[in-house]
């Protein structure tokens, strides 16, 4: 099979990260790059799920106690009403 040479555009940190793993398991990024498109090919598709991110349980948990008000100063309404509460004897 002939080879044949292509650019892609990388993000430098990428790039570097993904060298470095890939080195970890034998391999440089250009094979790793054949691995991706061999597979892609077999599967018609990519190889694997995208998603977004998804917060974890503790964000989770602090995104719905925000939306209940739970664990939530009370608003102020100048600094000086802020000052005087922090510095209150409670």
């Amino acid at each position: 099979m002939a080879k044949v040479s292509t650019n892609i555009s990388i993000d430098a940190d990428i790039k570097k990260q993904a060298q470095e793993l890939f080195a970890e398991l034998g391999m440089d990024l250009s094979t790793a790059i054949n691995v991706f498109l061999r597979q892609a090919l077999r599967q018609h598709s990519i190889p694997f799920e995208i998603t977004a991110d998804v917060p974890n349980d503790e964000t989770i948990k602090a995104i719905e106690n925000a939306r209940n008000g739970v664990g939530l100063s009370k608003g102020f309404h100048s600094v000086a009403e802020l000052m005087e509460d922090l510095y209150a004897d409670d």
